[in-house]
């Protein structure tokens, strides 16, 4: 199951004198990532580096920032995936503490402040949701209406016409089973329709 996160968490680690200021938020898309660290850019024109990492609906990325290739932006995305995390950044803006702390320093000093950002952050499930067209007779509308309240679904909109046309959001864990109970209650009479 993947999740996303309620709100901003931040972390602030001291690591052989230099800062790294840690922030897991929930982003819809890149876009939004990019306005953000652009304004973690502006907010300190003295940080040595903003890297960040982003999962959002498929789209990824890992940047360094300038710091060496592989040691910043991709162990902060392991966090995020390792996490089951979607819709998140992940940003740490890292002032120099004038102390090298090497590649290895680097990959944990990273993997660590955004592990402990998202250990603070209040985690979300994400229920991935499908609609069904469907249509009826009206005489298995009520059928039709306790099987999807019984399946946690709703009604995006109903129409009465000829029959009863409707359009139903369910999570996809509960999809197939909600058509097999009513195909069996309806005893086959209900039509599905293609979106």
């Amino acid at each position: 199951m993947f999740y996303s996160i309620a709100e901003a968490v931040h972390a602030d680690l001291l690591i052989k004198k230099s800062r790294f200021i840690a922030c897991v938020e929930p982003v819809q898309d890149r876009a939004a990532a990019l306005k953000i660290v652009t304004r973690l850019r502006e907010q300190h024109p003295g940080a040595a580096h903003v890297c960040w990492a982003l999962m959002a609906g498929g789209q990824s990325a890992a940047v360094d920032d300038g710091e060496p290739s592989g040691t910043a932006g991709r162990p902060m995305l392991e966090v995020l995936r390792h996490q089951n995390l979607e819709g998140v950044l992940a940003t740490v803006v890292r002032y120099f503490g004038g102390v090298k702390l090497g590649a290895g320093g680097l990959v944990g000093a990273y993997t660590d402040a955004v592990a402990q950002a998202v250990k603070n952050a209040h985690k979300i499930p994400i229920i991935k949701r499908s609609v069904l067209n469907c249509r009826f007779a009206y005489s298995l509308e009520g059928l039709v209406r306790r099987e999807v309240e019984q399946a946690g679904a709703r009604f995006l909109n109903v129409q009465h016409d000829s029959d009863v046309l409707c359009a139903i959001e369910v999570s996809e864990a509960e999809l197939d089973h909600l058509v097999l109970r009513i195909n069996d209650g309806a005893q086959g009479r209900v039509v599905w329709l293609a979106d």
